[in-house]
């Protein structure tokens, strides 16, 4: 009688373990599903799909030309631009200077050319399009040879999707040919290597970065010396910056960034929202369980390596140099192919590295894995900074006996 009953028991038991088991693997696909359904929402999402292309520009003495261009990569819907009036500044020292000048603004898009002069007119961008602005500035005074232009476009768009705002930034340089070390900083490393910091100009998307690096380089590297960039300055001459005012960040992305500490660059609602732009809601959601679970057990980062290299890459505004402290910076792309073009040009090791003043150093990606263990030892101290030293590039060279 007794083991009829325990058995019984046992049986019970065991339809309810598997009840539970049951109800958390329903849990799991409905919720899996309804968040995949969110994904596919906030990818289809009515939104404009204008964006500024940068062509090329010159600068003379009292003069500025720039030209860009407008796509629109949707395929079947046209959308407005209502309004686009371009900004210039001197940057001088961390500071940006009004520059008094009269404009003309000039479309071709395809068909008809129109000088705007003063005025822009509401103007549409067929579906799978694009129109040609040339922008012309008379300045009233004449501009400093050696001093760099921030050019800011701001424009709306108008369509299916509603109206809203933008800005895009962009830097122009006088001497945009002139790639030449501004200084050297020796820094002491450990005692069989030493390491130069290489101070350059304020860099931006003219600037490609193989043929840049590389001019800067030529006549400072040696055999044997290891060039280090750092992946922001990479990335702002892969032209990946963004302005938050062109971000649309939805609830989720501020509901999601309240799970990160303050002054990660996932705790605001825009630098989340381009984590869930690149790789979704659903596996940030799972992530972040899972990053939970292991973060109790002591083990830390599962979220970052679940969701991949970008999203620790994210820099939110105020991570980066001016002027591009007010952008989002995120990370650059192509590693490998970088560091082994510029390693053959040049003839030495070549790597990208994340590196903060508190003494991380991570190595995301390098033409020789064999040398990583100097790379981090001679770069905990930061020898680039973080903050205005304008020093994105760092040569580690071993010492002479």
């Amino acid at each position: 009688m007794n083991i009829t009953v325990l058995f019984l028991k046992i049986i019970s038991q065991i339809k309810i373990e598997i009840k539970m088991m049951l109800f958390i693997i329903y849990f799991i696909i409905i919720s899996t599903i309804i968040l995949l359904i969110i994904d596919l929402i906030i990818i289809y999402f009515p939104k404009s799909k204008l964006v500024i292309i940068p062509q090329k520009y010159k600068i003379n003495p009292n003069e500025v030309l720039f030209e860009f261009q407008i796509i629109n990569q949707s395929n079947n819907k046209e959308t407005m631009v209502p309004h686009l009036d371009i900004e210039l500044n001197g940057l001088d020292d961390g500071n940006l200077i009004n520059l008094p000048y009269k404009k003309e603004i000039i479309i071709d898009d395809g068909m008809t050319i129109q000088n705007l002069k003063n005025y822009w007119k509401t103007t549409i961008v067929k579906s799978n399009s694009f129109i040609k602005v040339f922008f012309k500035a008379n300045t009233r005074d004449a501009l400093v040879e050696n001093k760099s232009i921030w050019l800011k476009i701001n424009w709306s768009n108008y369509g299916h999707f509603g109206f809203i705002k933008k800005q895009n930034c962009f830097l122009l340089r006088k001497n945009n040919t002139n790639y030449k070390a501004l200084k050297l900083i020796n820094i002491p490393g450990d005692n069989n290597y030493s390491t130069i910091a290489v101070e350059t100009e304020i860099l931006g998307i003219f600037d490609e970065p193989v043929k840049t690096i590389s001019n800067y380089c030529k006549d400072i590297v040696k055999k044997g010396d290891c060039l280090i960039i750092g992946e922001t300055p990479l990335a702002i001459m892969q032209g990946r910056y963004i302005n938050p005012i062109n971000i649309r960040y939805s609830f989720f992305a501020k509901l999601l960034c309240y799970f990160f500490h303050p002054t990660s660059s996932l705790a605001t609602a825009c630098g989340m929202q381009i984590l869930i732009n690149n790789i979704g809601i659903t596996r940030i959601i799972y992530a972040l369980i899972i990053g939970i679970i292991f973060k109790f057990i002591g083990i830390k980062g599962i979220f970052y390596r679940l969701t991949g290299k970008e999203s620790a890459l994210i820099d939110d505004i105020s991570g980066t140099t001016f002027p591009y402290d007010k952008s989002i910076v995120k990370g650059p792309i192509n590693l490998k192919r970088f560091c082994d073009d510029l390693s053959k040009i040049l003839g030495v090791d070549v790597a990208i590295a994340d590196v903060n003043d508190l003494g991380k150093v991570k190595i995301l990606e390098t033409s020789n894995k064999s040398n990583l263990k100097i790379l981090e030892r001679n770069l905990k101290n930061n020898p680039a900074g973080n903050d205005d030293q304008k020093t994105p590039i760092v040569i580690i060279r071993k010492n002479m006996i």
